[in-house]
């Protein structure tokens, strides 16, 4: 328990340092817990409570007070988070740089889903802003519209940002939130979205991928409500399926490969479960506790 006092101390001082204002014994036992977790690795708070380095030697103690600080309201990764990740921004944007942001979910077994925006620093990914929900189901317009608004709260005036996420989001509403934003955009696309090329019929999006290497169209409109955006098909050899990208720019085959950027969440997502705190081991039930697990 010694290297998890010392690393709690550490953290302590960190949190101190970026949140003079955050109550005292919140950042004690966010740091206590932090040290635990780093230690142990691992998303069972069985474990983690025998790792805290508490006085009382007493189980159900332990275990009652790693309880109580997942159910602590006052412990919001948003608000813990925001003077690192305004940071993180800031430096991203240095120069005129494009932020990089990316948009994805992953699972949790049948049990729990997570809805996560994450920015790009080189060929990895950190963490910004996240909703958890019970069951399997994708996390709809609302959840990704929380996410986004709180990313956008904390982005420098004038930044140039560009979201990237997998086909299972875009959606009528993601769109025109995207659009009233002035955000630049890959958003992957399923095959069955109705698309009115701007010619003949209306069509899918993979009818007009099918069989064909590469194609761009400009002015589209996806859906019933007709968004307007733009269109670039790539399908590579030796991949299953193509890309279907929309974006807001015109379309060419390195608007394309922009889209590659979104990867970078792939081993984030690793290192939060199999690779590193195999978080996919958690019992809790509730996601509000899970998103302060997260934090941690």
């Amino acid at each position: 328990m010694g290297t998890v006092k010392k690393l709690a101390e550490e953290v302590e001082r960190g949190l101190k340092e970026a949140h003079p204002k955050l109550r005292k014994t919140v950042v004690k036992k966010l740091a206590l817990a932090v040290g635990a977790m780093i230690e142990g690795q691992t998303p069972n708070t069985v474990e983690l409570a025998n790792l805290l380095p508490l006085e009382t030697e007493r189980q159900d103690m332990r275990e009652q007070w790693v309880r109580r600080l997942l159910k602590n309201p006052l412990l919001r990764s948003e608000g813990v988070l925001e003077p690192f990740a305004r940071q993180a921004l800031a430096e991203a944007a240095r120069n005129g740089q494009t932020i990089l942001l990316s948009m994805d979910q992953t699972e949790l077994g049948d049990r729990m889903a997570v809805l996560m925006v994450s920015l790009r620093v080189g060929d990895r990914s950190l963490p910004l802003v996240w909703v958890a929900e019970a069951g399997t189901a994708n996390i709809g317009f609302e959840g990704q519209r929380q996410v986004l608004e709180q990313v956008l709260v904390w982005l420098p005036a004038g930044v140039v940002v560009l979201l990237s996420a997998d086909r299972f989001y875009p959606s009528a509403e993601l769109f025109a939130w995207l659009h009233t934003q002035g955000w630049r955009y890959r958003l992957r696309l399923k095959g069955n979205l109705l698309v009115d090329p701007g010619y003949g019929d209306e069509s899918t999006t993979g009818d007009l991928a099918r069989g064909v290497k590469e194609r761009y169209l400009s002015g589209v409109r996806l859906f019933a409500q007709g968004i307007p955006t733009n269109l670039g098909i790539l399908h590579e050899a030796g991949h299953a399926e193509p890309w279907i990208i929309a974006m807001e720019c015109i379309p060419t085959r390195a608007a394309v490969l922009d889209y590659g950027a979104r990867w970078a969440i792939e081993p984030l997502f690793s290192d939060f479960k199999s690779r590193g705190f195999a978080l996919e081991d958690s019992q809790l039930e509730h996601p509000d506790r899970l998103e302060r697990l997260l934090l941690i």
